[in-house]
């Protein structure tokens, strides 16, 4: 297998979160409406009889540290212990795997998950190759700018139940369809109650009115409206492309938004080749998202940064467009995420398992890859050590499938194998 990330560079250490002390929220904050209304208990907890256990731990010969006839124990909110079966230590409660597969949970690092409304109209004429003159994304913000809080919150809830489902437990969402200063920073206090990782995106867009203004809208961007969100956010994104936001205006939104203390990343080179990726490299994003369309300088860049570059193969699946090469990437030494994009236009999935699958059939990734860059690639575009791994010290989120192996994540596409879902330490699925 080739490594989905090459040994030579360390993991980064995780960035302080600059909102209150949110590095003590839950990543994925389920509300009890979501999961089985529970803490965190004290006591430990032995799973056993675990066919294959994925640790992410390079140390145990490959970048996913694979376990046979594995156990794993977990302390309180964190994993205690991993190792053979035979040897495990004794502990308060023993939970039997049934010889299946364990996998850290799923870590979806790119999504947009604060709107209302859908575009099924917009969805259903691209399949049929009509052609769609409705608003795209500006659809999306007219709906969630009508939409109450309570809606939203709803909405939100119900995303987050159906991605917990499929084995995430933890979740990166960005606002970016509210464009108002009101509207983006109530996006991003809805979300801030559910997950530490909110990303301001007023730079999705320049919406309708300020079609005539562009430059006064980077402009409320880097200030009242940046004033207004960064108390409730983590990172700051644009989308640096054609159509929306050139590579000057995204350095000056980026840099407003450093200054604020928020960590950047960039929606980047998706549809035409541009300056994102070298952007996101030079200001060390965490991430770049999407790259499909790079250079060799592009992908030398990457190779030689800490920015990840974020596969979002959803967008291609529901759009028909060109599929990222993974393979390159890859081979070039970049570290790779996989998340959903999930959004109510070009992605509308909350299911990381099915990028999995489109990933290895379409990306070039082989399935090792693919679920190093759906867990522990996830956390490093989070610039994250406790999550995404299995190993002593890291957050006890873990996945247990209904099969012998995460080779079946790809090779059983559309197969719900998610059988139980762990969230610090606390069963939740």
């Amino acid at each position: 297998m080739t490594p989905a990330r090459p040994p030579a560079r360390p993991a980064p250490a995780p960035e302080p979160d600059p909102t209150t002390d949110q590095a003590n929220k839950d990543a994925m904050s389920s509300p009890t409406t979501v999961s089985p209304a529970s803490s965190a208990s004290t006591a430990s907890t032995l799973i056993t009889n675990i066919a294959a256990l994925v640790t992410n731990d390079p140390s145990l010969g490959s970048p996913l540290g694979l376990i046979q006839d594995a156990a794993v124990v977990i302390d309180g909110e964190r994993i205690a212990w991993t190792g053979d079966q035979s040897k495990a230590p004794a502990t308060d409660n023993r939970v039997d795997a049934g010889g299946r597969a364990v996998i850290p949970g799923f870590v979806d690092s790119h999504s947009h998950l604060v709107f209302a409304g859908d575009r099924t109209q917009e969805f259903n004429a691209r399949m049929s190759g009509r052609p769609y003159s409705a608003g795209g994304i500006r659809t999306t913000v007219a709906a969630t700018r009508a939409a109450s809080d309570e809606e939203l919150e709803a909405n939100l809830t119900r995303y987050l139940a159906e991605a917990l489902r499929q084995g995430t437990t933890t979740f990166e969402t960005k606002s970016g369809y509210g464009l108002t200063v009101a509207d983006e920073a109530r996006a991003l206090r809805i979300a801030a109650a559910q997950t530490a990782e909110v990303t301001y995106l007023g730079a999705h867009i320049v919406p309708p009115d300020h079609a005539d203004d562009p430059a006064g809208y980077v402009a409320l961007v880097t200030g009242e409206m940046l004033d207004a969100c960064a108390p409730y956010a983590r990172w700051i994104d644009v989308f640096c492309e054609k159509g929306a936001f050139d590579g000057d205006q995204a350095r000056a939104i980026l840099t407003a938004g450093k200054a604020k203390g928020l960590h950047p990343r960039v929606h980047a080179n998706q549809l035409s080749y541009g300056p994102g990726v070298q952007l996101a490299v030079e200001l060390d994003a965490a991430s770049a998202d999407h790259c499909t369309h790079l250079t060799d300088a592009d992908v030398d860049a990457l190779a030689n940064s800490r920015t990840v570059a974020t596969l979002l193969p959803g967008a291609e699946f529901s759009t028909r467009a060109e599929w990222p090469d993974a393979r390159r990437l890859l081979d070039a030494g970049v570290t790779v995420a996989l998340s959903t994009d999930c959004n109510p236009g070009s992605s509308f999935t909350s299911s990381v398992p099915f990028c999995v699958a489109l990933a290895v059939r379409d990306m070039g990734m082989t399935p090792d890859e693919a679920v190093w860059s759906a867990t522990a690639g996830g956390a490093r575009a989070l610039r994250r050590d406790d999550i995404g791994r299995l190993t002593p010290g890291a957050y006890a989120d873990l996945t247990l499938l209904d099969a012998p192996s995460h080779v079946h994540l790809a090779y059983r596409p559309g197969v719900p194998l998610v059988s139980g879902v762990w969230r610090r330490g606390v069963r939740v699925v």
